[in-house]
């Protein structure tokens, strides 16, 4: 458990934005139902009141902080307008883990891990990791169809399913290098799936 720091208050703007670096710093580290309001206000240098002005419930909290995490983490969707490599260096991209130099242990996927912290199917939080989800699968299989394959949408949810176990083997073992063997997995089912097709690339 992160230790609190001494308590500070800061005022002018920004606060939000702090609370959610803090947020996402403690939730990262400790998982969401270790963490509770006062740490965060704390972390976040603001009283009490400022961070229930932002924030008047811990759910409306974990839910500002998982919508600021989707854009970063989902696949990048095909666009015209940006050039990106190859449709099979996108598929193969979500394996390649960019993990910031830290102590603290491997916490794999924070969709996977609010799954399971709040396993209530009907909770806003868990509602909005499963549809995470279900966008992460179908942005892969969007990348899997501009490749030409003949059946997308199994190649996406295989991907899906293949970052989802790498993610959580590494959680439990506190280790990130699972990534790098999806990665090598992820290989022989996407150059099979363009095999196919007669589009295998090297």
């Amino acid at each position: 458990m992160i230790e609190p720091h001494p308590v500070r208050r800061r005022r002018g703007r920004g606060a939000r934005e702090r609370i959610l670096k803090a947020a996402t710093e403690l939730f990262t580290a400790q998982g969401i139902n270790a963490t509770g309001m006062e740490q965060l206000s704390t972390v976040a240098e603001v009283s009490k009141r400022t961070l229930y002005t932002h924030f008047p419930s811990k759910d409306e909290l974990v839910e500002a902080y998982l919508q600021s995490l989707e854009d970063d983490l989902l696949p990048v969707a095909p666009s015209l307008a940006q050039p990106t490599p190859s449709p099979r260096e996108q598929l193969l991209a979500v394996f390649d883990w960019k993990l910031p130099e830290t102590t603290v242990p491997f916490r794999g996927c924070p969709f996977l891990n609010v799954s399971v912290e709040v396993p209530d199917p009907g909770h806003s939080a868990h509602r909005l990791a499963a549809a995470y989800k279900r966008e992460f699968a179908r942005r892969l299989t969007d990348i899997a169809r501009q490749a030409g394959v003949a059946d997308p949408e199994n190649l996406g949810e295989q991907l899906a399913l293949l970052f989802d176990g790498a993610a959580a083997r590494g959680t439990a073992l506190n280790n990130s290098h699972t990534g790098a063997c999806a990665r090598s997995i992820a290989e022989v089912l996407v150059d099979a799936a363009l095999a196919g097709v007669g589009r295998a690339s090297p």
